[in-house]
Protein backbone atom coordinates (compact mmCIF):
# COMPACT_ATOMS: atom_id res chain seq x y z
CA UNK A 1 0.00 0.00 0.00
CA UNK A 2 1.64 3.41 -0.78
CA UNK A 3 1.40 6.40 1.48
CA UNK A 4 0.96 9.79 0.42
CA UNK A 5 4.19 12.30 0.36
CA UNK A 6 5.18 13.83 3.43
CA UNK A 7 4.15 17.74 3.90
CA UNK A 8 7.00 19.70 5.84
CA UNK A 9 5.77 23.27 6.61
CA UNK A 10 8.44 26.05 6.60
CA UNK A 11 8.24 29.19 8.41
CA UNK A 12 8.75 32.11 6.10
CA UNK A 13 9.14 34.87 9.16
CA UNK A 14 11.17 37.90 8.67
CA UNK A 15 13.50 38.87 10.69
CA UNK A 16 11.82 42.05 11.72
CA UNK A 17 8.83 39.89 13.24
CA UNK A 18 11.34 37.97 15.84
CA UNK A 19 10.56 38.58 19.11
CA UNK A 20 13.04 40.09 21.06
CA UNK A 21 15.00 37.67 23.55
CA UNK A 22 14.16 38.65 26.78
CA UNK A 23 16.68 40.90 29.14
CA UNK A 24 18.77 39.37 31.93
CA UNK A 25 18.44 41.35 34.85
CA UNK A 26 20.90 43.74 35.32
CA UNK A 27 22.06 43.56 32.45
CA UNK A 28 22.28 47.00 29.87
CA UNK A 29 19.96 47.28 27.25
CA UNK A 30 20.42 46.67 23.57
CA UNK A 31 21.07 50.23 21.37
CA UNK A 32 17.95 50.80 19.74
CA UNK A 33 17.55 50.53 15.83
CA UNK A 34 20.02 53.37 14.10
CA UNK A 35 22.51 53.60 16.41
CA UNK A 36 21.35 56.21 18.32
CA UNK A 37 22.14 56.19 22.64
CA UNK A 38 19.64 57.33 24.74
CA UNK A 39 20.65 60.00 27.07
CA UNK A 40 21.61 59.43 30.43
CA UNK A 41 18.88 59.13 33.01
CA UNK A 42 18.95 61.61 35.84
CA UNK A 43 19.16 59.91 38.82
CA UNK A 44 16.05 60.44 41.47
CA UNK A 45 16.17 62.79 44.15
CA UNK A 46 17.09 62.07 47.69
CA UNK A 47 14.04 60.98 49.86
CA UNK A 48 12.88 62.92 52.02
CA UNK A 49 13.36 63.18 56.04
CA UNK A 50 11.51 61.10 57.55
CA UNK A 51 8.24 62.43 59.13
CA UNK A 52 8.70 64.67 62.18
CA UNK A 53 12.41 65.73 61.55
CA UNK A 54 13.22 69.26 61.10
CA UNK A 55 16.50 70.64 59.04
CA UNK A 56 19.04 72.20 61.38
CA UNK A 57 18.08 76.30 62.25
CA UNK A 58 20.80 78.25 60.31
CA UNK A 59 22.99 79.76 62.53
CA UNK A 60 22.28 83.33 64.19
CA UNK A 61 23.59 86.39 62.40
CA UNK A 62 26.12 88.62 64.05
CA UNK A 63 25.59 90.99 66.46
CA UNK A 64 24.80 94.56 64.91
CA UNK A 65 25.86 97.81 66.35
CA UNK A 66 25.17 98.26 69.98
CA UNK A 67 23.72 94.72 70.50
CA UNK A 68 25.54 92.14 72.56
CA UNK A 69 26.20 88.53 71.79
CA UNK A 70 24.63 85.89 74.32
CA UNK A 71 26.99 83.56 76.51
CA UNK A 72 28.69 81.33 74.08
CA UNK A 73 28.78 83.65 71.24
CA UNK A 74 31.27 86.08 70.42
CA UNK A 75 30.72 89.97 70.82
CA UNK A 76 31.18 91.64 67.66
CA UNK A 77 30.09 94.90 68.00
CA UNK A 78 31.08 97.86 70.56
CA UNK A 79 31.73 96.88 74.33
CA UNK A 80 30.13 97.58 77.32
CA UNK A 81 31.90 100.25 79.68
CA UNK A 82 33.08 98.56 82.72
CA UNK A 83 32.34 99.42 86.18
CA UNK A 84 35.97 101.21 87.14
CA UNK A 85 35.85 103.40 84.10
CA UNK A 86 31.89 104.35 84.78
CA UNK A 87 33.05 105.22 88.07
CA UNK A 88 36.09 107.24 86.99
CA UNK A 89 33.62 109.48 84.95
CA UNK A 90 31.25 109.60 87.28
CA UNK A 91 33.46 111.15 90.03
CA UNK A 92 34.97 113.17 87.55
CA UNK A 93 31.58 114.72 87.07
CA UNK A 94 30.91 114.83 90.64
CA UNK A 95 34.08 117.10 91.11
CA UNK A 96 32.90 119.53 88.53
CA UNK A 97 29.56 119.72 89.82
CA UNK A 98 30.41 120.05 93.33
CA UNK A 99 32.78 123.35 92.59
CA UNK A 100 29.88 125.06 90.33
CA UNK A 101 27.80 124.06 93.48
CA UNK A 102 29.87 125.52 95.64
CA UNK A 103 30.84 128.74 94.09
CA UNK A 104 27.32 129.35 92.36
CA UNK A 105 24.93 128.04 94.66
CA UNK A 106 26.43 128.31 98.19
CA UNK A 107 28.60 131.48 97.65
CA UNK A 108 26.19 133.63 95.50
CA UNK A 109 23.04 132.74 96.33
CA UNK A 110 22.69 131.05 99.58
CA UNK A 111 25.39 133.11 101.16
CA UNK A 112 25.08 136.67 98.49
CA UNK A 113 21.28 137.41 98.18
CA UNK A 114 19.93 135.19 101.55
CA UNK A 115 22.43 136.54 103.57
CA UNK A 116 22.73 132.54 105.38
CA UNK A 117 26.09 130.95 106.34
CA UNK A 118 24.98 127.59 105.76
CA UNK A 119 25.58 125.74 109.02
CA UNK A 120 25.17 122.34 109.57
CA UNK A 121 22.00 121.71 111.68
CA UNK A 122 21.21 125.31 112.06
CA UNK A 123 18.04 126.59 112.85
CA UNK A 124 18.55 129.64 111.30
CA UNK A 125 20.28 128.30 108.56
CA UNK A 126 17.46 125.83 107.16
CA UNK A 127 16.38 127.58 104.62
CA UNK A 128 19.79 128.42 102.84
CA UNK A 129 20.43 124.58 103.60
CA UNK A 130 17.07 123.63 101.63
CA UNK A 131 18.00 125.59 98.99
CA UNK A 132 21.24 124.60 97.87
CA UNK A 133 19.97 120.59 98.18
CA UNK A 134 17.25 121.71 96.37
CA UNK A 135 19.24 124.02 93.53
CA UNK A 136 22.02 121.08 93.59
CA UNK A 137 20.03 118.02 92.97
CA UNK A 138 18.54 120.46 89.96
CA UNK A 139 21.89 120.88 88.79
CA UNK A 140 23.01 117.42 88.74
CA UNK A 141 20.08 115.99 87.15
CA UNK A 142 19.91 118.65 84.96
CA UNK A 143 22.96 118.16 83.47
CA UNK A 144 23.12 114.64 83.12
CA UNK A 145 19.92 114.96 81.56
CA UNK A 146 20.95 117.56 78.91
CA UNK A 147 24.40 115.86 78.15
CA UNK A 148 23.20 112.00 77.74
CA UNK A 149 20.26 113.13 75.62
CA UNK A 150 21.99 116.16 73.31
CA UNK A 151 25.25 114.17 73.03
CA UNK A 152 25.43 110.61 74.40
CA UNK A 153 28.14 111.94 76.95
CA UNK A 154 28.99 113.94 80.04
CA UNK A 155 32.31 115.29 80.61
CA UNK A 156 33.62 112.80 82.42
CA UNK A 157 32.89 110.02 79.88
CA UNK A 158 34.57 111.87 77.49
CA UNK A 159 37.42 111.67 79.34
CA UNK A 160 37.26 107.76 79.73
CA UNK A 161 35.93 107.33 76.45
CA UNK A 162 32.52 105.87 77.31
CA UNK A 163 28.95 106.72 75.46
CA UNK A 164 25.04 106.86 76.38
CA UNK A 165 23.62 104.69 74.19
CA UNK A 166 19.23 104.45 74.53
CA UNK A 167 17.30 101.34 74.00
CA UNK A 168 16.91 101.49 70.43
CA UNK A 169 20.79 102.32 70.02
CA UNK A 170 20.70 105.95 69.58
CA UNK A 171 20.64 108.58 71.62
CA UNK A 172 18.87 108.53 74.92
CA UNK A 173 15.38 110.80 74.84
CA UNK A 174 15.33 113.23 77.43
CA UNK A 175 13.00 111.28 79.63
CA UNK A 176 15.24 108.28 79.65
CA UNK A 177 18.13 110.19 80.74
CA UNK A 178 15.82 111.98 83.37
CA UNK A 179 14.58 108.72 84.27
CA UNK A 180 18.52 107.01 84.57
CA UNK A 181 19.70 110.00 86.70
CA UNK A 182 16.79 110.80 88.82
CA UNK A 183 18.41 108.83 91.97
CA UNK A 184 20.81 112.22 91.91
CA UNK A 185 18.23 114.17 92.80
CA UNK A 186 18.12 112.99 96.11
CA UNK A 187 19.78 115.64 97.47
CA UNK A 188 16.29 117.54 97.81
CA UNK A 189 15.85 115.73 100.73
CA UNK A 190 17.38 118.76 102.98
CA UNK A 191 14.14 120.50 102.53
CA UNK A 192 13.20 117.87 105.58
CA UNK A 193 14.43 119.75 109.04
CA UNK A 194 18.07 118.87 110.82
CA UNK A 195 17.93 115.44 109.21
CA UNK A 196 17.01 116.08 105.46
CA UNK A 197 20.86 116.43 104.47
CA UNK A 198 22.00 113.39 106.34
CA UNK A 199 18.89 110.96 104.65
CA UNK A 200 19.34 112.34 101.51
CA UNK A 201 23.42 111.56 101.72
CA UNK A 202 22.59 107.82 102.68
CA UNK A 203 20.15 107.34 100.20
CA UNK A 204 22.60 108.24 97.44
CA UNK A 205 25.41 106.16 99.16
CA UNK A 206 23.14 103.17 98.92
CA UNK A 207 21.88 103.76 95.24
CA UNK A 208 25.37 103.92 94.28
CA UNK A 209 26.20 100.71 96.14
CA UNK A 210 23.18 98.94 94.52
CA UNK A 211 24.08 100.22 90.94
CA UNK A 212 27.30 99.07 91.27
CA UNK A 213 26.73 95.40 92.07
CA UNK A 214 24.09 95.72 89.21
CA UNK A 215 27.01 96.44 86.66
CA UNK A 216 29.03 94.05 88.30
CA UNK A 217 26.80 91.53 88.07
CA UNK A 218 25.80 91.69 84.14
CA UNK A 219 29.09 90.37 82.13
CA UNK A 220 26.87 90.81 78.97
CA UNK A 221 25.23 94.51 78.97
CA UNK A 222 26.68 95.75 82.11
CA UNK A 223 23.53 97.35 82.93
CA UNK A 224 22.58 98.86 86.31
CA UNK A 225 19.24 98.76 88.01
CA UNK A 226 19.35 102.99 86.88
CA UNK A 227 19.79 101.55 82.86
CA UNK A 228 16.70 99.08 83.43
CA UNK A 229 14.71 101.79 84.93
CA UNK A 230 14.76 104.01 82.19
CA UNK A 231 13.94 101.66 79.19
CA UNK A 232 17.08 99.52 78.50
CA UNK A 233 20.40 102.38 78.55
CA UNK A 234 23.57 101.51 78.08
CA UNK A 235 26.83 102.72 78.31
CA UNK A 236 29.40 101.30 75.78
CA UNK A 237 33.01 102.42 74.58
CA UNK A 238 33.91 104.38 71.89
CA UNK A 239 37.87 103.68 71.68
Amino acid sequence: MRLPPRITTVSNMSDDSTPPPNPTPGATPPPPPGGEVPPPTTPPPPPPPPSGAMPPPPPPPPPAYGDYAPPGQVQTGPQPGGLGARFLARLIDGILIGIVQGVVISAVIVNGIMGSDNGLFGADDYAGAAVSGVLGAILYVGYFAFMESSRGQTLGKMALSLHTQGPDGGLPTMEQAIRRNAWAGLGALAIIPVVGGLLGGLAELVIVILIAVGINGDPVARQGWHDKFAGGTRVIKTA
